[in-house]
């Protein structure tokens, strides 16, 4: 697991447990550092804990156990100051429908006592793609836009911490891909990021680190690109030109799979390894006299890692 100093922390976690009242424990002993400035992605299958972590760091949630700082603020003792530095938007679009986009960012940064300032409101407004809407009404508004509206409000106070609650859930491909731009955006602005998410893809494409947690558990915390380094495969797929039944005896001790019928070859292998193993497995397959005619080679995705991972730990 990756380490990170009290120093380059922003949000610090420790000990967290969450019971609730019919004996349901949603939270198991928590310990996690955000570094300032990274963009962190929480994996996890529904009802892993994502959302009641959040929560719990947001003050919306009490903790049975345990401790949460935010840019250096106790989330309990100095609730006010943790509060002010920490953006959230949640899942459910629960914005006011009938009130303006600008009515209801301004509103927002309102609540946390900020004094008005529209130059920072059109700022947000234009950054989130929602200028030329400022005037319309919530209910008007798409799915997408209504989603981006929720980021305006989380922004308007001028947060230092924003946590994404599944961010892009409901949005089509196109809009989803303009979204992570935004996120890009926010980090150069300086906003630490942590989302959470059910599109691998996404954390794959924004993520700096990734954790996972299963049944309450943090089980993982780690670089993505050390990760992919690290649990990463690459396979070598090869076409027949004679479809196998199976697999000779003599080509047993590698890592061979069929598929596609017997059509199909499978080497897995790792690359980072010393040595891949494919000049051996050429030779020995002339050796066996067995052709092929196509020869494509694949990279393990964040995707495939996560499910073996949790695979693995059930």
């Amino acid at each position: 697991m990756s380490e990170t100093t009290a120093a380059d922390s922003i949000v610090a976690i420790k000990g967290l447990n969450k019971r609730y009242a019919n004996g349901f424990v949603a939270l198991k002993s928590i310990d996690l550092e955000i570094r300032r400035g990274e963009i962190f992605a929480l994996l996890g299958p529904n009802g892993a804990g994502k959302t009641t972590l959040i929560n719990i760091v947001c003050g919306i949630v009490n903790a049975s156990a345990g401790s949460v700082t935010a840019d250096g603020y106790d989330t309990v003792d100095q609730f006010r100051q943790a509060r002010m530095r920490i953006g959230l938007v949640p899942q459910e679009l629960n914005t006011d429908a009938f009130e303006t986009v600008w009515a209801t960012t301004r509103f927002s940064r309102g609540l946390f006592g900020k004094p008005a300032n529209p130059a920072h409101i059109e700022k947000v407004l234009r950054s989130l793609s929602l200028w030329d809407k400022k005037d319309e009404k919530i209910l008007t508004l798409s799915g997408g836009m209504k989603r981006r509206v929720l980021i305006a409000k989380a922004l308007s106070h001028e947060p230092t911490i924003l946590f994404l609650d599944e961010p892009t859930a409901g949005v089509d491909v196109e809009l989803r891909h303009d979204m992570w731009e935004v996120v890009h955006g926010l980090r150069e602005a300086g906003v630490t990021i942590i989302l959470t998410t059910h599109y691998i893809e996404e954390a794959e494409k924004m993520a700096d680190r990734v954790g996972v947690i299963l049944n309450g558990e943090i089980i993982l915390v780690e670089e993505k690109a050390a990760l992919m380094r690290q649990l990463g495969k690459r396979q070598l797929a090869l076409q027949l030109n004679e479809a196998m039944q199976q697999i000779p005896a003599e080509l047993t001790d590698l890592p061979l799979e069929l598929s596609n019928e017997g059509k199909t070859l499978v080497y897995t292998f790792n690359a980072q390894g010393e040595s891949t193993g494919v000049a051996e497995l050429l030779n020995r397959l002339a050796t066996q006299r067995i052709s092929f005619h196509d020869l494509k080679s694949s990279e393990s995705s964040l995707e495939d890692i996560f499910v073996n991972i949790v695979r693995n730990q059930r």
